[in-house]
């Protein structure tokens, strides 16, 4: 998974935070999908907007979070700050009452969505689960959650999304 799927992935990851909080994301990887609708997926509005995204990461990244009708989010990675070209975007599909995306053959798929956040769990050619958590209007979280590998312990990248442009 390159630099640019886990930013993608943590963003997503946010979304889910308060369904899961009382539990560490990726711990069982034959978690079920969601069943969802288009009505459910009105709970994730407020992921709508041009964020910045700083934390586990060298310099700010910078995301946009739109609704293409009922059951379509597409998110639009930036090049810097002045959002003057978009790098790539992945759209996240309400198919068959699975709410999931990715990229390059990775999928990911929504195990969990209430009105503050959403869970993602691996569901083609991933290990990693991600979890997008309101903590207001203008601030959320990102959490991408890596289960032990091998030699390589568990671990967790945190990102703190800001509304961009801030508002005074």
């Amino acid at each position: 998974m390159n630099f640019k799927q886990t930013i993608l992935i943590l963003v997503s990851a946010l979304i889910l935070g308060l369904g899961c909080a009382g539990r560490t994301v990726g711990q069982n990887p034959s978690q079920n999908p969601a069943k969802l609708t288009t009505s459910d997926l009105q709970k994730l509005r407020w992921i709508e907007g041009t964020w910045r995204g700083t934390g586990d990461v060298d310099k700010p990244f910078f995301e946009r979070y739109r609704f293409e009708g009922a059951s379509t989010l597409a998110v639009d990675s930036f090049e810097d700050g002045t959002l003057a070209k978009v790098k790539d975007t992945t759209r996240f599909e309400l198919k068959d009452g699975e709410f999931g995306g990715g990229s390059e053959g990775s999928r990911w798929v929504a195990v969990s969505l209430d009105a503050r956040a959403i869970e993602f769990g691996p569901a083609a050619n991933v290990r990693n689960s991600f979890r997008w958590a309101q903590e207001s209007k203008d601030v959320w979280k990102a959490t991408i959650i890596f289960p032990a590998n091998g030699s390589k312990p568990a671990r967790q990248l945190i990102f703190k999304m800001e509304r961009w442009p801030a508002t005074p």
